[in-house]
């Protein structure tokens, strides 16, 4: 399902706890969706540092640590916030309406 903005429906609200990541697959992308209370974010789920799996890490605040290395991004902006990390991971644009997540990868 698509909305007006030609994003395209990954979740529910529901499936993603405050504080808590969760990975759905959109098309050939999975996307880690993150809870910062109560705000959803979507980044690529792929570390930027050895391609580990982002939505396996732990979220603290606005910021998610890489489960092998430790490397952290700011699921806001993409940003890398600690080595061994240095490049951005990819973000995407997320609209919630209702009870549903949208996310663009465009």
């Amino acid at each position: 399902m698509t909305n007006s903005l030609g994003s395209v429906k990954i979740a529910r609200l529901d499936e993603v706890e405050p504080g808590k990541v969760k990975v759905f697959n959109l098309g050939q992308e999975a996307i880690a969706l993150c809870n910062v209370d109560g705000k959803i974010y979507a980044v690529k789920d792929v570390c930027t540092h050895d391609d580990g799996p982002l939505g396996e890490g732990e979220l603290n605040g606005c910021q998610i640590e890489c489960p092998r290395h430790g490397a952290r991004f700011d699921v806001t902006t993409g940003k890398a916030m600690s080595l061994p990390a240095v490049l951005p991971v990819p973000t995407y644009k997320v609209d919630v309406q209702g009870s549903d997540i949208f996310v663009s990868l465009e």
